[in-house]
């Protein structure tokens, strides 16, 4: 299994306009075989910083998301909506007994 958090800053002008089309593409995403959940999160005290929690079944799942029709196109749909680069960090998760 494998977690990626990407933070994202949007321009708060653009933020509605950034949850919808990321909400729109979490929805394809989880479509995915490979994709075992996808949350989108909203700093408590700085809305504009959004959080995709992306977590995949394997390292090859991540690639068939990139590979996908919706992840280039939610791309492109979003740049110009970003203060700044988003930034994607990768995590092995860890399993907890009893969950």
């Amino acid at each position: 299994m494998l977690a990626v958090h990407v933070h994202v800053w949007v321009r708060p002008d653009r933020l509605e306009e950034f949850l919808s089309a990321t909400l729109g593409h979490a929805r394809a995403a989880l479509r995915e075989p490979g994709m075992l959940r996808f949350d989108i999160a909203q700093e408590q005290g700085d809305p504009a910083h959004v959080v995709l929690v992306e977590v995949f079944r394997d390292v090859a799942a991540t690639l068939v998301y990139k590979e996908s029709e919706h992840y280039p196109a939610w791309c492109e749909a979003v740049a110009g909506m970003m203060a700044r680069p988003r930034q994607p960090t990768r995590f092995i998760p860890l399993r907890v007994e009893g969950m």
